[in-house]
């Protein structure tokens, strides 16, 4: 027997969750603002007989029962599945690394938004039209490093695309040989096709990526490279933390930076590594392009565990919602006159 697995089909909402603390404390102040007035209207010993039906206790109750129903609403908007089934299934598809340039130069906007932005929403639109694939992410600029192993969870892809920036490396350049035997040595060894697809700018490049090139052909791994720029080149802003663009990168002379795509370097790496070079511009970003093509690779049976037949269960919480909010609305803030000869809610307590 399968452990149930449970998992929200919109967890975003459950940030909500957040305004309860918000309710506490906005209830908190408005009591001591009427315990306030209430002092200075006059003494604690009249309290209860200038007010004797009132009830502090009945106002806590129905502020935790209104409290719990929005909390029970939260959790009935991000509903919350149930997954008792665990099923190997079996799927066809290829394995697939896409290497990221993420150095300094890839903010150059000569390709819109920026050529980083540029790719990470064509990496997207590709992640849309797997289907099996298994995709793996590898960011680089003077260093390189894994940072999704190959998966065929697409949401956590996406998730990881939208985590993509300059900073996540500090050591500048473009490592593409480094990437390249990253992603090559991160591929199991099976039967798989295997692709890696280098998107850069290719500059600042320092290093011969051709060794490496050669170790994945010898592991029949095709690469495929896109050049993110234009021929013209164009500056690299730099932006404040509000966003706002305060100038652009200078070198060591106080002259502005213009960064150019490398183009021969990349056709020469896509040749060698047995796959084909597109150059990504404003209209198109070559991914689709490269993947039509990678997508004509046979494909491999990968088996994977999965759980399915989730279950909707929002709606308990929504029930419970409506029971809390009808309990809540029938709890008056005061006793009734006929109620002060029954102590049903109220020992000893302050009234307020």
């Amino acid at each position: 027997m399968e452990p149930n697995v449970i998992r929200f089909e919109n967890p975003e909402y459950l940030y909500l969750l957040l305004v309860i603390p918000l309710f506490l404390l906005l209830f908190w102040w408005v009591n001591w603002q009427n315990k306030k007035l209430l002092r200075q209207f006059a003494r604690p010993a009249l309290h209860k007989v200038l007010m004797p039906l009132s009830s502090a206790r009945r106002r806590r109750l129905k502020f935790f029962l209104f409290s719990l129903a929005i909390a029970s609403l939260i959790v009935a908007l991000a509903n919350p599945q149930t997954g008792a089934k665990l099923e190997e299934v079996k799927r066809e598809g290829i394995d697939l690394f896409i290497a990221v340039d993420i150095s300094n130069s890839m903010l150059a906007e000569d390709i819109v938004p920026n050529r980083l932005e540029n790719a990470k929403q064509a990496i997207n639109k590709l992640i849309n039209k797997l289907e099996g694939d298994r995709i793996g992410i590898v960011l680089f600029a003077g260093k390189a490093y894994i940072q999704l192993p190959l998966t065929t969870d697409y949401a956590a892809a996406r998730m990881f695309v939208s985590t993509i920036e300059t900073n996540l490396i500090n050591a500048q350049g473009t490592a593409i040989g480094e990437a390249i035997s990253t992603a090559t040595d991160a591929f199991d060894e099976n039967e798989h096709n295997k692709a890696i697809i280098i998107i850069s700018d290719g500059e600042d490049h320092e290093e011969n990526p051709m060794d490496a090139v050669k170790q994945a052909i010898d592991k029949g791994i095709t690469i495929y490279t896109i050049g993110m720029g234009l021929a013209e080149g164009a500056p690299i802003p730099i932006y404040n933390q509000y966003g706002k663009r305060t100038g652009f990168r200078k070198n060591k002379e106080n002259s502005t930076i213009i960064t150019r795509l490398n183009e021969p370097m990349l056709q020469q790496i896509a040749a060698a590594g047995g796959g084909n070079y597109v150059r990504a511009n404003n209209s198109q970003s070559g991914l689709d392009a490269i993947f039509d093509e990678i997508n004509q690779m046979e494909k491999s049976e990968i088996e994977a565990k999965v759980f399915t037949d989730y279950e909707d269960q929002f709606q308990w919480f929504l029930v419970l919602a409506l029971i809390l909010l009808v309990m809540e609305a029938g709890i008056s803030s005061a006793k009734k006159q006929w109620e002060k000869w029954f102590n049903i809610f109220d020992r000893k307590e302050s009234h307020v």
